[in-house]
């Protein structure tokens, strides 16, 4: 959990893309969590589960920067949320391969039909479910893309992911997958796509993790709007489920 027991401080980077050395040259998603955290500056903060930690990193990168002014109030809910169950990361490759999958181009719309099945696949094995069972949110979103979701059925036939391999490499590269081409869709506001994803996993492992979902005492009400104001950013609020 956070080490940060203060008032929220009256400087806060700005939100940007990229890494940044410290927090005067700015601040992407994580390393101002980091920074909010009490932690060593670091995009990779050990306050947050790893893969959701991603989703956050690659969604600052891949929003404009009008759209990111509306992650900044965001950043408090990831921190402490952190797991080892493999649950975490088959819900958060779920949700990001379901958004992406119905407005992705053609080609990525394959590899997300395969990450839906597969992410199921290992939730089940995980459940004690019986394989190829679905959950109404999957069985949607593949019903979209009916070649695709027949392609990936064959191809997921032959092949089998380990929880192990799951976890180091089929889950984020499914969230890099999703937030890449929901970021280069035709769709009306991309941005609020990619938001709604990120807010999506905060709610999925708030959930999986048991946390209380109001916000901490330290990041409550006027003290982290006027930060976010200071940063020229928006304290939107907390993600529903």
């Amino acid at each position: 959990m956070s080490t940060y027991d203060g008032p929220v401080p009256e400087l806060v980077p700005q939100l940007s893309r990229g890494k940044h050395r410290n927090p005067r040259k700015g601040a992407c998603f994580m390393e101002l969590a980091s920074y909010l955290a009490g932690e060593r500056w670091s995009d990779h903060p050990s306050c947050t589960h790893p893969l959701l930690a991603a989703v956050a990193r690659l969604v600052n990168d891949h929003t404009t920067d009008a759209g990111r002014r509306d992650l900044a109030g965001l950043v408090p809910s990831v921190i402490g949320l952190t797991s080892d169950d493999v649950h975490v990361d088959a819900y958060i490759a779920l949700r990001a391969a379901i958004t992406g999958l119905p407005v992705v181009a053609a080609e990525r719309q394959r590899v997300l039909a395969v990450s839906v099945l597969t992410a199921e696949r290992m939730l089940a094995e995980l459940d004690g479910r019986p394989p190829g069972s679905l959950g109404e949110g999957s069985r949607r979103a593949l019903a979209e893309v009916p070649h695709a979701e027949a392609w990936a059925r064959s191809f997921t036939s032959e092949v089998r992911t380990s929880l192990k391999g799951f976890r180091r490499h089929a889950a984020p590269s499914t969230v890099r997958h999703a937030v890449v081409g929901i970021a280069q869709a035709s769709v009306h506001d991309p941005d609020a796509v990619l938001r709604d994803l990120l807010a999506g996993a905060i709610g999925d492992c708030e959930a999986s993790i048991g946390r209380r979902t109001d916000p901490a005492p330290a990041f409550e009400g006027e003290p982290w709007a006027d930060a976010c104001r200071l940063t020229g950013t928006v304290a939107a609020g907390r993600p529903t489920r």
